[in-house]
């Protein structure tokens, strides 16, 4: 008897072991089996940090002509303030109308491709605004700029970062890769003020600021086809262990989403949460956008420097505002809390954007757009984990073109409204009051999300 019950236990405990080795793949790990610091760390250079590089050299090569206007009334005479603004603009124009269809592409091909496709493209656009001499070239180059560009960020945020981050995780990634708009304003003025005065290959200025700044476009689209995969289950440098736990951790998410509403493309496309987040980011993006394009020449009026000068000093507020964004995503993660952390920054930017003009002095105009700044960019990344935390796959994907659609629509009205009120008023500072009370009106709308849209720890 003692014999057949240590036969019996063997064949149970050999049952146990087999059970468990075959359920391995297909059952969620122990967290424990697991070193998160260091998955988080491979995470972040071979998602976080192509992606954070795709985005500095997007956003280079779509507000380098910010730059470039600080010169270019030497070489285009018929680019008046409201031609600038119109042409500033009409990128946003290109961009919607291919920006929801190309999101929904991009959610049913491979993304890495598409995001590839895009960059090779708009590198090419920019290479060709070096050779415009009218107008209608103009408006032609930015509206392709805009149309080759479309969906690049709703890919990211609905397909690329879900795919690879918890939802507890989503805040802190994205606020760091979108830290890249800052870090390439930073790069960008500086560099724009060497570039402006440097010629290459026979070309000078304005238009060696757009070939130097397309190139890496280029070539990085080649970098970032082979470098960055689109799920955990296709990376050589995730283990077997991360792989299903990412992936049972991912599908619970969905489960709960489903349990709440199971959202079709068009379902989202129509919910009223949908809706007023498309509302809240078009009257930001006005804001935003005229901001960025007409910066330089704001500050150039106000303090009177040279274009050089204005470039560099454009380093300052674009470094405020990278350390408040960075502690936006720390904070949202660590109290669970986006509705406030996202309405307290435009808040802040909408005194920057009444007090501006009032600027007694240089410096203290550049105090003020350093408010502005931190007004527009500081709460960017926190707002874009919002969408995701009720949307999933196709349905985000569409969704997010929505709200990123609608919010370029107030990328085109933001440049234009401007530079009409300064072509026809002689000053900036009526179009920088309607853009405050634009951000003003996002803040109060914001704090009308329901609270259901917060991240929850399980």
């Amino acid at each position: 008897e003692m014999l057949r019950s240590l036969v019996g236990s063997e064949m149970c405990i050999r049952d146990r072991v087999e059970r468990n080795y075959m359920n391995s793949s297909t059952l969620e790990p122990q967290s424990g089996d697991i070193n998160f610091r260091d998955f988080t760390k491979r995470r972040m250079l071979h998602v976080v940090l192509p992606l954070f590089i795709v985005s500095i050299i997007a956003f280079l090569d779509r507000v380098n002509i910010a730059y470039a206007g600080l010169t270019m009334k030497e070489n285009l005479p018929w680019l008046t303030p409201e031609v600038f603004g119109m042409g500033a603009g009409i990128f946003f124009i290109g961009y919607v109308l291919f920006e929801v269809p190309a999101s929904l592409i991009a959610a049913r091909c491979n993304a890495m491709h598409w995001v590839a496709r895009i960059m090779f493209s708009w590198g090419l656009v920019c290479i060709l605004m070096t050779t415009m001499t009218t107008e209608l070239e103009f408006y032609v180059y930015r509206f392709l700029l805009g149309l080759c560009e479309a969906s690049l960020y709703p890919v990211i945020y609905s397909l690329l970062i879900p795919n690879w981050f918890l939802p507890k995780e989503r805040a802190k990634a994205i606020s760091l890769m979108l830290t890249s708009l800052l870090f390439s304003n930073i790069i960008g003025g500086p560099l724009a003020g060497i570039l402006l005065d440097t010629t290459f290959f026979g070309l000078h200025g304005w238009r060696t600021l757009f070939i130097v700044e397309a190139i890496p476009a280029v070539i990085f689209a080649f970098i970032f086809a082979f470098w960055m995969k689109e799920r955990p289950e296709h990376a050589s440098w995730v283990t077997d262990v991360e792989k299903v736990y990412i992936k049972a951790e991912l599908e619970k998410e969905e489960q709960q989403k489903q349990a709440v509403k199971k959202y079709t493309i068009w379902q989202a496309l129509k919910d009223p949460k949908v809706l007023r987040l498309a509302l809240i980011y078009f009257l930001w993006v006005i804001g935003f956008w005229g901001f960025s394009f007409w910066m330089p020449q704001v500050l150039k009026s106000l303090s009177g420097w040279p274009p050089s000068v204005v470039a560099w000093s454009i380093a300052i507020p674009m470094t405020a505002a990278l350390l408040v964004q960075i502690y936006c995503g720390y904070s949202s993660e660590k109290r669970n809390e986006k509705r406030w952390h996202v309405a307290t920054t435009l808040f802040i930017g909408t005194i920057g954007f009444l007090a501006t003009p009032h600027s007694p002095s240089p410096e203290v105009s550049l105090f003020f757009i350093c408010l502005t700044a931190v007004g527009v960019y500081g709460g960017m990344g926190v707002w874009w984990t919002m969408p995701t935390t009720f949307l999933s796959g196709a349905a985000a994907a569409g969704a997010m073109g929505l709200i990123n659609s609608s919010g370029n629509m107030g990328g085109w009205v933001g440049p234009y409204m401007l530079g009409f009120i300064n072509g026809h008023t002689g000053s900036f500072a009526y179009g920088y009051y309607v853009m405050g009370a634009c951000m003003f009106l996002a803040g109060l709308l914001i704090l009308t999300l329901p609270k259901s849209m917060e991240h929850k720890e399980d």
